[in-house]
């Protein structure tokens, strides 16, 4: 595809796209995130003076809140780019059918296609080799097999975390709780989407911390810290039908411009 300069970004999701993990107290709900970075670089390129950007996403929703909250919604504010990751939360469930999710899916996005905006679809990062969540590294790629259908069906642009995901350090972009990507992590993603797009960028190479260098007692102890501040917790959210977002809305519900830092 060729580099253009986009004026209306809206990106929708989870907490992917929220930004989780990426703590910044000065911003809505408290995180900046891949998109955030994105849109600071397109407002930056030439001819892009009246760019906007829109965030719709919020941590803890399943594919079927995001269709049902966010697709109508972000058409109205009609964007020349749109962004959309949908269902990790669903396919963390045992029990979840992946090709009914994938039939919901291609109907909303071939809704979105229809607009005319470039679309971008995330794959499934990678779980392979992850401790509990590397558990799930069947369900994932089933799942990206089916975004890579529907983008190619839809003539959408595949932004790609399960081969982009193999080229980063794994063990500098996690956050503690080893479900969202920390700053670093963010960076990373916000340079493969801006690459996708063929959008150049000054943004400065993240520092990262050393690899872990952890003794098997060590790394016992982290694994039963992780579960004890991290999983437990979650388990208990989803056994009684609460999430994390529950009490927040989008942080960026409308077209707004960047402000200067």
């Amino acid at each position: 595809m060729a580099a253009m300069a986009f004026q209306r970004f809206v990106a929708l999701g989870d907490s992917f796209t929220e930004g989780v993990g990426d703590d910044d107290p000065t911003r809505p709900n408290g995180v900046r995130g891949w998109a955030d970075r994105v849109a600071e670089v397109l407002a930056a390129q030439p001819g892009a003076e009246g760019f906007r950007y829109a965030n719709l996403a919020i941590r803890g929703r399943k594919l079927g809140q995001i269709l049902d909250e966010q697709i109508e919604p972000a058409i109205a504010l009609q964007p020349d780019l749109i962004t959309i990751y949908a269902g990790g939360n669903d396919i963390l469930r045992p029990s979840v059918d992946i090709d009914a999710l994938a039939m919901r899916y291609d109907e909303a996005i071939g809704r979105l296609a229809t607009t005319g905006a470039t679309v971008g679809l995330f794959t499934a990062f990678d779980p392979g080799g992850y401790p509990v969540i590397g558990l799930t590294r069947g369900r994932y790629a089933i799942y990206t097999e089916w975004v890579r259908d529907i983008a190619e069906r839809r003539g959408c642009v595949v932004l790609d975390m399960w081969r982009g995901g193999r080229t980063v350090p794994r063990w500098a972009i996690w956050s503690d709780d080893r479900l969202h990507m920390n700053s670093v992590g963010h960076h990373y993603l916000a340079d493969m989407v801006l690459r996708t797009l063929q959008i150049p960028h000054a943004m400065p190479a993240p520092s990262l911390a050393p690899p872990p260098d952890l003794t098997p007692a060590q790394a016992r102890l982290g694994h039963a810290s992780w579960a004890w501040e991290h999983l437990i917790p979650w388990m208990h959210r989803r056994a009684t039908g609460r999430s994390s977002g529950d009490e927040l809305t989008a942080k960026r519900p409308f077209l707004e411009p960047i402000l200067p830092a």
